[in-house]
């Protein structure tokens, strides 16, 4: 597990040149022993260490570490409105907080100014989002990790993660209306996601109902939408998206799914992908998406989500979360996201479960 310590040698590290045990450990008031044992849990992440006696150490292959100065930059280049560095989030109104004022409580803004924030260990960015929810507003709030000690995929899945080889970030977000209306939310988030990669020059990438992002049916990225709020609302959304940029081999065999990641999705010969750039944009789609929701709901993503789903109009088998399997032809998905199967005449819909293709 890495820890802020083992950042902060890896952040020495980045420059690619070699740094002995010993500068290494009086940096960070650590003896050389600890120092060692640090870097050997930084390699177990997915890292490449290089060790040379007398020389001391280096990264193989020094990762572009996420940084909120660049971030905002590009965010800004994009046109995106983005929170001052020192702003506050308003306090929400507790059950005793009677003589609480909340500015702007009474209306939710459709364009919230975005407030970027990078911490190099969390257990979750979605998990700490949704703490943060309970008082304070988090609408527009992005949240990265460079390390996560309890990523979550989606049915409760544990997400692997590589320091500096994944981007992995939560998004906040209000809306008016409840859960019902939010249904279809992870299928609209996957469109604007795959929009973002390809204006990055990533195409190829596709999208498995209900949240996960394929290349050639290899996972390369999922998505996970968590909700807070009143049935009729309003209601917080946190947007969870897990992306793999560079993943060592050795952590795509540990992997139980097949995987793949964006770096091959670029191709070779392509150059490396800047993390920081790639946030942004990411950050940018997701904001116009998740406003063109409050407004319009669902219906304005459904026939591009179709024309980007990797299944679309095949045979498919469909396992349910009580273990029963359904088979079927993906016909689409319907106004609020749950997919349609055929079966001859007949049209099924659900909104729950894993597909895989089948054999006509």
């Amino acid at each position: 597990m890495l820890t802020p310590l083992g950042f902060s040698l890896l952040r020495q590290l980045s420059d690619g040149a070699f740094h002995s045990g010993e500068d290494l450990a009086a940096t960070v008031g650590l003896t050389r022993a600890r120092v060692s044992q640090l870097l050997k849990q930084a390699e177990t992440a997915g890292l490449a260490l290089e060790r040379v006696r007398g020389r001391g150490y280096r990264l193989l292959a020094t990762p572009d570490f996420l940084d909120v100065k660049e971030i905002r930059a590009a965010l800004e280049a994009l046109g995106a409105e983005v929170a001052p560095p020192d702003a506050k989030a308003p306090l929400l109104p507790a059950a005793n907080d009677d003589d609480l004022v909340v500015p702007g409580a009474s209306t939710i803004p459709l364009h919230p100014a975005i407030a970027v924030e990078i911490t190099d260990q969390v257990d979750s960015t979605s998990t700490e989002l949704l703490r943060r929810a309970t008082r304070r507003d988090i609408h527009g709030a992005l949240l990265a990790a460079e390390w996560q000690t309890a990523g979550r995929g989606r049915r409760g899945r544990i997400w692997t993660a590589v320091a500096g080889g994944s981007l992995t970030f939560s998004l906040g977000w209000r809306f008016e209306q409840g859960a019902g209306f939010v249904a279809g939310l992870s299928l609209a988030v996957g469109v604007a996601v795959v929009r973002a990669l390809e204006a990055e020059g990533l195409s190829g990438v596709e999208l498995k109902w209900p949240n996960d992002l394929v290349h050639r049916h290899l996972k390369v990225g999922g998505i996970l939408v968590e909700l807070n709020g009143d049935a009729l609302g309003p209601s917080t959304v946190v947007v969870g998206v897990g992306l793999n940029i560079r993943l060592p081999q050795a952590i795509k065999r540990d992997i139980a799914q097949p995987v793949s990641d964006l770096a091959t999705v670029a191709g070779r010969g392509a150059p490396p992908i800047d993390r920081n750039k790639l946030l942004a944009r990411l950050a940018c789609e997701l904001a116009a998406s998740l406003s063109q929701y409050a407004a319009q709901g669902f219906m304005p993503f459904a026939a591009e989500w179709q024309r980007r789903h990797a299944y679309q109009g095949k045979p498919v088998r469909l396992l349910l979360p009580d273990g029963e399997q359904v088979k079927g032809t993906v016909a689409g998905v319907d106004s609020t996201g749950a997919l349609v199967l055929a079966d001859g005449p007949r049209r099924s819909r659900f909104l729950a479960g894993e597909i895989s293709l089948r054999r006509a």
